[in-house]
């Protein structure tokens, strides 16, 4: 007996000094994001939860049923919606004007009000520096800024020496990273990569048809953008091709290309960790057989300037009209397309969540959209799509953002539904955290409808 009741108390005691659910109560610079689906952009994973923010950070994510009593903190009610990290941009661009202009600061909303909260600035200009810094200092509404330097390609860097003193310059005044274009010749690419290397200044973007494929890979670019210059890596030496009459991105080698090589490509850019982002969205919309007209008439397009509505539309029909353009051609080299994007993702270093924005049809916000769509039209599924925009892009910069956890920054997008299943879903966001700042779903649509009455003004004109 007396062994019984032993048993008893150790039992009770351990039971007594067993852990405690310890009830919450918050001052009032605290976020509280009640009662959310969160989404595990790691492995898919769905959990009823109280995500707390403050100080610009993740501060603690409880269970649904945790008792709470949240004090004086801000509580936005989310229940029934899905939270999940804000994306990331990889592949974007900024008017080349100061932080304070009304462009600028318009072209940011829009990436913002689509639930992109990172961005990568692809064609740097010096106002574009301390732009980054305001925007990291919280001093205008913003995602976080990458910036490239100004274009290095075939007219602004002709000889080494112009690529040395350049690469050498823009390193000094702090861009992120060299931007690439077409047009570098040989001898002037290698000295501008044995510079950037001394430098410590990594370098991306295009990859000029005098450089090729191969040695851009094995020069070590950070990230090869628009998958340039694949294809034409898939074509024979025998075919005996002028590199520089491959085309737009190498569709005039488009029935030249053995795809058997694609499996090589991306092994080589695995083994010298170059990143991909595809702008698949620049070919499906610019380069596709779809109509002007149509492309035009898209409800997204009433935020963009109708000057420049009309100059994506000449800029098409350019392209895209005339005996050099063939329908059945695109269709099999947008195939080819989607063979290497699946193989980059599958065998490569990897993809990055980039369209090209603005660029022809290609709204800001609106047209990383589209880019997801064309990761799952190469095959991938909607969480490795979402890995691509979230997850990837923090492991590529070492940044504390692309998960909902406890002490990453509070970059949020908040939907009505479930984007796992649909990531048509992740259109009209319920809401938007960037760094802590939280904008509701009523003030994005109330920014948005009031860019689009102004463009609607200047159309009347």
């Amino acid at each position: 007996m007396n062994y019984l009741f032993s048993l008893l108390s150790i039992g009770l005691l351990l039971l007594s000094c067993g852990p405690k659910t310890k009830t919450y109560r918050l001052h009032a610079d605290y976020i509280v994001l009640e009662n959310v689906f969160l989404v595990d952009v790691a492995d898919g994973t769905i959990k009823k939860s109280h995500v707390v923010v403050t100080d610009r950070l993740i501060d603690r994510i409880l269970p649904a049923d945790h008792p709470v009593d949240w004090g004086e903190g801000t509580v936005i009610p989310c229940e029934g919606k899905y939270l999940l990290p804000g994306l990331t941009e990889m592949h974007a661009h900024i008017p080349a004007a100061p932080w304070d202009d009304p462009l600028v600061k318009e072209t940011l909303f829009l990436y913002l009000s689509n639930g992109i909260t990172t961005i990568r600035g692809m064609l740097g200009n010096p106002v574009h520096l301390p732009l980054r810094e305001k925007a990291e200092q919280g001093l205008l509404l913003s995602p976080r800024i990458f910036t490239s330097s100004p274009s290095l390609n075939g007219n602004t860097v002709r000889t080494p020496e112009e690529a040395r003193e350049k690469v050498m310059a823009y390193a000094r005044d702090g861009y992120d990273f060299l931007k690439l274009h077409p047009g570098i010749r040989l001898h002037v690419f290698d000295t501008l990569v044995r510079a950037a290397r001394e430098a410590g200044i990594p370098f991306a973007g295009h990859v000029s048809n005098l450089v090729r494929i191969r040695h851009a890979l094995e020069s070590g670019y950070q990230t090869v953008d628009h998958v340039d210059g694949f294809l034409e890596g898939l074509v024979p030496e025998t075919a005996n091709v002028n590199p520089i009459e491959n085309g737009f991105f190498g569709y005039n080698f488009t029935d030249l290309a053995d795809t058997s090589k694609i499996s090589e490509l991306a092994a080589l850019s695995k083994a010298n960790q170059v990143w991909v982002v595809p702008t698949q969205a620049l070919f499906d919309r610019w380069f596709s057989p779809r109509s002007a007209t149509e492309l035009a008439s898209e409800p997204e397009m009433k935020y963009m300037n109708p000057e420049t509505l009309q100059s994506w539309i000449a800029s098409k029909n350019n392209l895209t009209t005339g005996e050099q353009y063939d329908p059945e051609q695109w269709q099999r080299f947008n195939k080819i397309r989607h063979q290497l994007i699946k193989a980059l993702h599958d065998q490569g270093q990897g993809l990055l969540l980039g369209s090209d924005a603005p660029q022809v049809f290609n709204v800001p916000g609106f047209s990383i959209h589209h880019e997801l769509q064309g990761l799952l039209d190469a095959g991938l599924t909607p969480l490795e799509a979402l890995q691509i925009g979230t997850l990837q892009p923090a492991t590529f910069f070492n940044g504390n953002f692309g998960e909902v956890k406890k002490g990453k920054s509070a970059d949020l997008i908040l939907v009505n539904k479930n984007p796992l299943e649909d990531l048509g879903n992740l259109r009209h966001p319920a809401g938007v955290m960037v760094r802590g700042t939280w904008l509701d779903g009523k003030t994005i649509n109330e920014k948005l409808a009031a860019i689009a009455e102004k463009y609607e003004s200047r159309a009347q004109e």
